[in-house]
């Protein structure tokens, strides 16, 4: 059976955050679970930066139904967990079982990848503290309030944690998480 890895988002998460390492970590093999608040469809958007726009542009996304409720969530029997951004992370970082997912994950010293308003998640329970992360650039005073450096780089790695600004850093950020997977989480 192969390793698990969790993927936490909610209606308005950033579609190409959710999607390229869910499909990205099921091609290296893993199994990949999705968890929202409940099971079912969430809607997902797409952001996008257009030439004369202060910043980033929103528009609907992919659907993809959750395979699990945050509720139903045993951290236990997931190697990792990634935290994608979008708007979600925003209202996310304020439910307890979301909390209880994430301090699971650092407490056990359990690899983790977020990107872009991933942090507001990590921030929101403490785990940014001491550390390095990247995020969106826009978020650099959360990372800074929360207690963490915040770092303009396309992947970041501090311990277990792996992060990155947004979707154009895709390729790095997934080659340093796997690197860490093969390191911490192997498969065989």
């Amino acid at each position: 059976m192969p390793a698990k890895i969790l993927i936490i988002a909610g209606d308005a998460a950033e579609s190409l955050e959710v999607l390229y390492p869910y499909q990205r970590l099921l091609e290296e093999g893993y199994e990949v679970h999705l968890a929202a608040p409940e099971r079912r469809k969430l809607q997902f958007v797409v952001h996008d930066f257009v030439e004369g726009f202060d910043t980033y542009t929103e528009k609907p996304g992919y659907t993809w139904p959750a395979d699990l409720a945050f509720a139903e969530v045993d951290p236990e029997q997931y190697v990792a967990l990634v935290i994608p951004g979008g708007r979600a992370p925003e209202y996310l970082r304020n439910n307890p079982e979301v909390q209880r997912i994430v301090r699971h994950f650092f407490a056990g010293d359990k690899p983790v990848a977020q990107i872009c308003h991933g942090p507001l998640i990590t921030a929101a329970t403490g785990s940014l503290a001491g550390r390095r992360s990247a995020a969106y650039p826009a978020l650099q005073p959360d990372v800074t309030v929360a207690g963490g450096e915040f770092v303009d780089s396309e992947a970041v790695v501090d311990g277990v944690l792996v992060s990155a600004r947004a979707w154009p850093d895709h390729p790095a950020w997934m080659r340093a998480f796997i690197d860490l997977l093969r390191a911490k989480a192997p498969l065989a």
